[in-house]
């Protein structure tokens, strides 16, 4: 179990934060991102640990760099 301050927990808050700032669904998001919906959910909750591929892919779909998604 992941504590609540662990960086996939953090990540994946700060993920949901941003794609609902963007005003997407976790659907629309994925499809944006060429990811599966329940990929980017396990994300989101904390589950899944995304190889620094998908986090640049996650950041071009937020249109940021890294650098900022990663700030938590």
């Amino acid at each position: 179990m992941e504590t609540l301050n662990s960086p996939k927990v953090l990540f994946g808050k700060r993920v949901k934060q941003l794609r609902l700032q963007a005003g997407l669904s976790q659907e629309a998001f994925a499809h944006k991102c060429g990811l599966d919906r329940t990929y980017v959910s396990g994300i989101e909750r904390g589950l899944r640990n995304p190889t620094l591929e998908v986090i640049a892919i996650i950041a071009r779909g937020l249109e940021m760099e890294i650098k900022h998604l990663i700030e938590f």
